[in-house]
């Protein structure tokens, strides 16, 4: 059908969905200032607001079936655009003025994640088609997260990032928590727990009860063992 067959209400609604998926890179550009001012707990805070515009815009252009009603713009550049951005760019941003590895190694692990990201989000398969991500997915707004508030000793703290960016390139298929069909319920229940519990330790920061942090793990690990264990499975079902 013909883009221009459909409804005003319908084209509206297509271009308010792209919009709020470029609003994403607006809460990334927030983060990098107040990056940069070193107002950490606001850089969480907007770098919060990206993960939440980007677990609903994905529903919303499905829903109002923007491919089709607007063909002639590419939404999924436009969010690997936002999300390369938000997920990597400004992350590693905040790990170099965050000092969360030893001193002169900063840069270093901003480029070593940077690279590694921008090889990941260049792969066709990316994200597979049974809404798998394939290689650590980029997550590393998540991750500075965990490192700032564990307060693991900086040392720590670069051994797990040069871990998780050479991962990206180990081909486990990691959970899409919004789409992944197998355990979707559950996961999609998880993650909204996660969530408010995130939301709950930023809020308080620094007088959050520690137990909250440390339950929210429990979700990381649920992410990374399922993850596993249905790469291992597949495997072998193929074998």
């Amino acid at each position: 059908m013909s883009e221009y067959a459909y409804a005003p209400a319908r084209k509206w609604a297509a271009w308010a969905v792209h919009l709020l998926t470029a609003t994403g890179a607006v809460a990334g550009l927030m983060a990098v200032l107040a990056t940069s001012h070193h107002k950490w707990i606001h850089a969480f805070a907007f770098m919060g607001l990206t993960l939440f515009i980007d677990s609903v815009d994905g529903a919303l252009a499905r829903l109002c079936d923007v491919k089709s009603v607007l063909p002639q713009f590419d939404g999924e550049l436009l969010d690997n655009i936002v999300d390369y951005f938000c997920y990597v760019i400004v992350p590693a941003f905040f790990l170099y003025e965050c000092g969360l590895v030893p001193y002169g190694y900063g840069i270093v692990a901003a480029i070593g994640i940077t690279l590694a990201s921008g090889y990941q989000f260049c792969q066709t398969d990316a994200k597979t088609d049974d809404h798998f991500f394939k290689g650590f997915p980029s997550y590393w707004n998540v991750v500075v997260f965990y490192l700032f508030m564990l307060g693991f000793p900086p040392w720590l703290n670069l051994v797990i990032l040069l871990a998780l960016a050479v991962a990206v390139f180990i081909p486990v298929r990691y959970l899409y928590p919004s789409r992944t069909r197998i355990l979707r319920p559950l996961t999609v229940t998880l993650t909204a727990i996660w969530g408010v519990l995130l939301v709950s330790v930023l809020w308080r920061y620094p007088d959050h009860n520690p137990v909250w942090l440390h339950a929210s793990l429990l979700y990381v690990g649920y992410y990374f063992v399922v993850s596993g264990y249905l790469t291992l499975r597949r495997d072998s079902a193929v074998a």
